[in-house]
């Protein structure tokens, strides 16, 4: 025996390796199955309770989608009223600057001054009329007209 084996590892590559596990050898037999005569029978129940299912499915699928838009809807509407308070508290911050503006540009001391520098003079006793506000109270059409003011000039 250890001549032979002497001789397999003289050989060098050329020969055969023995493995080292040397179990059952797996064989495979090719077999023909006629399977044309075969007729698949129908189980009334069981495509009924198949058809059940899958309409429990789909009402479980449409119950989840809904519940999922309401969800996203709930979601994104929370977003908007988000952004609306914001955008409503830049709106009130806007609006009360307008107003601290409208209350400076209105101050008569400032008004008095700017005209001073236009070199217009302060308005003499009578020279002031005050319009009134309120419309007639016929719908006749009423035509304009114009009332000499003494102290300016006429053009």
């Amino acid at each position: 025996m250890g001549a032979g084996a002497a001789a397999v590892q003289s050989a060098g590559p050329t020969a055969r390796r023995i493995p080292c596990w040397t179990g059952t050898p797996e064989i495979y037999f090719a077999k023909t199955v006629d399977n044309s005569r075969l007729v698949r029978v129908e189980d009334p129940r069981r495509e009924l309770e198949m058809k059940q299912f899958g309409v429990a499915l789909g009402c479980l699928f449409l119950l989840v989608m809904t519940f999922a838009w309401q969800h996203f809807r709930a979601i994104e509407y929370g977003y908007k009223i988000e952004s609306l308070k914001m955008q409503c508290d830049g709106l009130v911050e806007q609006n009360r600057l307008l107003r601290l503006d409208e209350a400076s540009l209105r101050d008569p001391q400032r008004i008095d001054s700017l005209a001073r520098q236009l070199g217009l003079q302060s308005p003499q006793a009578g020279q002031v009329i005050r319009m009134e506000s309120a419309a007639p109270e016929s719908a006749a059409p009423v035509m304009a007209s114009m009332t000499p003011v003494a102290g300016l000039p006429a053009q």
